[in-house]
């Protein structure tokens, strides 16, 4: 299909744009710069909401606000923004009239023309934004024209109508769920632990739309030390695998104190190449390794060169709240790792330090945090509980590890965070790391994960002063 046929598929139609955020405002402005004939929906009707609804309206779009339930009548096809659910009630009258819902990832694929930039797409429930942002460098390094899009940064619907020589493509698992075309040049789950089964329904549908990656992908890159990830790239002829342990032919993974490739070489059964040092890995910490591997493994099947992969990693800026150094005071180090929000996450975090006192709490999501507590009890020097959901790690703390000393904060004003950090602190000795690494969501206490951090860090810093 040439650029004038793509654009004359949507002349005319019909099209329910379900929600208002910067996704569906991105989708509206395309498909009605294509021609469709566009109606966005959302139940909120602020202040907000309506100096959006003006400017979309200026561009012909209709905007409904208050009423995010009725489907309009006529609507030939959905998109829907991804934290709708399924079964919210307009999804649902369009899945009983046989209406086809899509989400902003499927419509861009749809929106590209000939010659588009070919995606390699990241998905995983740990990990996805620094791969993707990694991988960027790497491909930029290189010399390509890219993009980080997805969850991140220009919205995807917007980009794919740029001359982009490769975009570098966040996906989360709702994203997925709505998607049904996608053919990636190359695409990796990184790992998969239980996340997000309110809206999925069970771990199979969540593991399942995590897969739906792979379908039409030209290269399957896995995680090798993670057995979901594996079976699902068992079904894609091209498949390679990065591990943390020393590679196997096909596999890139760690000799020593250095990143290699066993995968991209002329030779794989007898030869490797050098892509970087363990040292050029920022923040250093085992997860955080995997991800530069995982990145690395897209980049070589783009054909990146070994040399841009490390120069890709040196200028990878690690986003904030995520293994952030924050400082050193009196021996012990502060580190701000509020973006870990389920145990999966909080695991990693906790496996990068010998000796922690551990900040958590908030929303668990109906998650189960035993298993983490029972891996990581060893590790721990203290814990320091805060937020709604902080009973139910004190009590997997006193089942797994009940020589820990626990401090319970039940504050839940604007000071809360000072009054843990100072906890944590008494509990510290030198040498030790007090990690906030939350397990929970934030909404209890904090607007999002970074007001928890930027609450963290600045707590840190009152400490700080104090101290010197």
């Amino acid at each position: 299909m040439d650029a004038e046929e793509v654009n004359r598929s949507w002349d005319g139609l019909s099209v329910c744009v379900a929600g208002l955020g910067v996704s569906g405002r991105a989708a509206a402005r395309v498909l009605a710069g294509r021609g469709a004939r566009v109606t966005v929906v959302d139940a909120r009707d602020g202040d907000e909401q309506r100096a959006h609804a003006a400017e979309l309206e200026a561009r012909g779009v209709t905007v409904r606000l208050g009423d995010g339930e009725s489907l309009p009548e006529g609507t030939d096809l959905v998109v829907t923004s991804p934290g709708w659910r399924p079964d919210v009630p307009l999804l649902a009258a369009a899945a009983a009239a046989d209406i086809e819902i899509i989400g902003e990832v499927e419509l861009a694929w749809r929106l590209r023309g000939p010659g588009a930039a070919p995606w390699l797409a990241i998905t995983g429930t740990d990990g996805k934004t620094t791969v993707v942002r990694m991988l960027a460098c790497m491909l930029t390094a290189a010399g390509h024209k890219a993009l980080a899009v997805g969850n991140v940064g220009t919205p995807i619907v917007e980009a794919v109508t740029e001359p982009y020589d490769v975009l570098a493509v966040e996906l989360s698992s709702y994203q997925l769920h709505w998607s049904s075309s996608l053919a990636p040049e190359a695409a990796v789950v990184l790992n998969v632990a239980p996340d997000h089964l309110d809206w999925h329904g069970s771990m199979d549908a969540y593991v399942g739309a995590k897969g739906k990656i792979y379908a039409g992908c030209s290269v399957a890159v896995y995680n090798a030390d993670d057995d979901t990830t594996t079976a699902l790239a068992e079904g894609v002829e091209r498949r390679v695998g990065f591990t943390l342990q020393v590679p196997r032919p096909g596999e890139l993974g760690v000799v020593e104190d250095l990143l290699v490739d066993r995968a991209f070489t002329s030779d794989p059964a007898s030869q490797a190449e050098e892509l970087a040092a363990l040292a050029d890995v920022r923040p250093y910490a085992p997860h955080n390794v995997a991800n530069a591997l995982a990145a690395a493994a897209l980049a070589r099947a783009f054909g990146v060169p070994p040399e841009a992969v490390r120069e890709g990693l040196l200028s990878f800026v690690p986003d904030p709240h995520r293994i952030q150094h924050v400082a050193d005071v009196a021996g012990v180090a502060y580190v701000n790792d509020s973006k870990a929000t389920q145990p999966h996450a909080a695991a990693a975090s906790l496996a990068a330090y010998e000796s922690v006192v551990w900040i958590a709490g908030g929303l668990l999501k109906g998650l189960d945090v035993d298993d983490l507590v029972r891996s990581c009890a060893g590790r721990l020097r203290g814990a320091v509980l805060m937020g709604r959901d902080r009973h139910r790690i004190a009590e997997a703390l006193a089942r797994h590890a009940p020589d820990v000393p626990v401090v319970d904060v039940s504050d839940t004003d604007t000071g809360a965070m000072e009054r843990v950090v100072n906890e944590a602190s008494a509990l510290a000795r030198p040498g030790d790391t007090v990690l906030l690494a939350p397990v929970g969501a934030s909404f209890d206490m904090f607007a999002n994960y970074p007001a928890r951090g930027d609450a963290f860090i600045a707590a840190v810093e009152r400490l700080a002063r104090g101290v010197a």
